[in-house]
């Protein structure tokens, strides 16, 4: 599936991310499983599993920032590199969602 990356320093912390998002101007990407969006995530966050990123061209504006999160911030982490590999200028890693639940 996805091999290990050196991954580019794409980190966002939490504040940042819930101004980014309070402007309106990033959209908040869930790359976690159906079943773990399904129990819970953070409102408003669109959900493509990591298994399915190259859907998130449907379900997202190439032209406006994406926060990226999952469980513990590996699958976040390559889904920045594979996002960055479809044209997505601007792309943060949030890692672990409950860094932003917890902010």
């Amino acid at each position: 599936m996805f091999q290990m990356f050196n991954y580019p320093n794409t980190t966002i912390g939490c504040t940042e991310a819930k101004q980014l998002v309070k402007e309106a101007a990033a959209q908040l990407l869930d790359v976690r499983t159906s079943l773990e969006y399904s129990q819970a995530s953070i409102p408003g966050a669109v959900n493509v599993p990591l298994a399915a990123i190259q859907t998130a061209t449907i379900k997202l504006d190439k032209s406006r920032p994406v926060i990226v999160f999952c469980r513990s911030g590996q699958r976040s982490a390559n889904a920045c590199v594979a996002l960055e590999g479809m044209g997505f200028n601007a792309v943060h890693d949030l890692g672990a969602i409950t860094k932003y639940l917890n902010c």
